[in-house]
């Protein structure tokens, strides 16, 4: 099936790239970095191609968790949080650097952004899964691949409404990720361990702080991101597209509207662990994770291309491709009630039929769109096309 109209493909000839960073992190130290970076990149490399490379060392990022720690509770080997931290870095700079390349070989374009965003939807599932194994997260990984999961996607809508991408002073993709990869290499001085004491001992000038003192380390860092990260942002993003509607004298329903489908996923998510004989969060969390950042993955990717193409506001019925599954899954534990606890297929196989279905579902939608956008632009995903003065 198409992914894009005749009224896409006029959109996609006028689409121009809007976005604006005011972390002063990245204005007076990271970009100087970036811009001296991009020099040693030659002029052939196309910047997608920057793209996919970075998003490969999250890739090797989170398969070394893997091998070390498959159930995410168990501490690696020190070197590899020096790998995840080093990985993480080597992500954010090739991230940033794409779209500078794009800008320096004047082959900027729709597809750039909508491949950009791609990959960075993505890159929440494999470095939720790199800290997870970091941090010795155990299911509790799924709440930290959500507070990354929760601001993009919230972003990506504001982005759909406002037609510009803005990041706060503080921002994910800067400091964020910053803080990310700090932790990274301190955990290989101090230990995994580190993070599953409680968070009075681990940092004992905070032992007075209370509910917090008492919990694991890693667990009060993700009530805190929720709080003063995660929470803020949502509330600047649905006040920044309440403007917008409101000036339009559109509907706040309809926009609301777009948010279903990733709500929906969540829960049923959610709905599915609850109800598991087997404890899929517990046993299979690298599945559970994997399979729904796909799904996710697929939800963003349609978002952005719907604002690529200038598409009506509202929920885009094809978005809900991605939850089919659950409903045969979440039938498939009900079984287990009626079995003596055993549900008809093996939780296992029903996770490795998410994962294959949900990256089914991406990869379809990729190589779809990718091949509409470079036919209807005449331009190639992988190679620079000169563009005519």
């Amino acid at each position: 099936m198409g992914y894009i109209g005749a009224h896409g493909v006029a959109a996609l000839h006028r689409h121009k790239y809007s976005g604006v960073d005011h972390s002063y992190l990245a204005k007076y130290v990271l970009q100087p970095f970036w811009t001296k970076c991009v020099t040693f990149f030659p002029l052939w490399m196309p910047p997608n191609m920057i793209t996919l490379i970075g998003s490969m060392f999250l890739v090797t990022s989170a398969a070394l968790g893997f091998i070390y720690s498959p159930q995410l509770d168990s501490p690696p080997p020190r070197w590899v949080h020096v790998a995840h931290g080093l990985l993480l870095f080597l992500y954010q700079t090739f991230d940033a650097v794409d779209g500078k390349q794009a800008r320096r070989t004047n082959s900027s374009s729709p597809l750039g952004e909508l491949f950009d965003h791609g990959c960075d939807a993505l890159a929440c599932t494999f470095e939720a899964l790199a800290f997870g194994s970091t941090a010795m997260c155990g299911k509790d990984t799924f709440w930290f691949w959500v507070i990354s999961a929760v601001p993009f996607y919230g972003a990506t809508w504001e982005h759909f409404f406002t037609n510009t991408l803005i990041l706060p002073v503080v921002n994910g993709p800067t400091e964020g990720l910053m803080l990310i990869y700090v932790g990274h290499i301190f955990t290989a001085v101090v230990g995994a361990e580190w993070w599953v004491h409680e968070f009075g001992k681990s940092l004992p000038f905070l032992s007075w702080v209370p509910i917090l003192s008492e919990v694991p380390t890693y667990r009060a860092v993700l009530y805190l991101m929720i709080a003063f990260a995660v929470i803020p942002t949502l509330t600047f993003n649905v006040q920044n597209v309440y403007k917008v509607v409101q000036a339009r004298k559109g509907s706040m329903l309809l926009a609301l509207a777009m948010l279903y489908p990733f709500v929906v996923l969540m829960a049923g998510i959610l709905i599915w662990d609850y109800l598991s004989p087997y404890d899929i969060m517990v046993n299979y969390p690298y599945m559970v994770i994997l399979g729904t950042g796909l799904a996710f993955g697929f939800l963003v990717g349609r978002m952005v291309l719907s604002h690529l193409c200038d598409e009506p506001k509202g929920l885009k019925t094809n978005m809900c491709m991605s939850l089919v599954y659950l409903p045969f899954a979440i039938a498939n534990t009900l079984t287990a009630r009626l079995n003596d606890g055993v549900p008809l297929v093996e939780e296992k196989w029903v996770l490795l039929g998410y994962c294959v279905y949900t990256g089914a579902l991406y990869l379809h939608f990729a190589t779809s769109v990718i091949h509409e956008i470079t036919t209807a632009l005449g331009i190639y995903c992988f190679r620079i096309t000169r563009k005519e003065a």
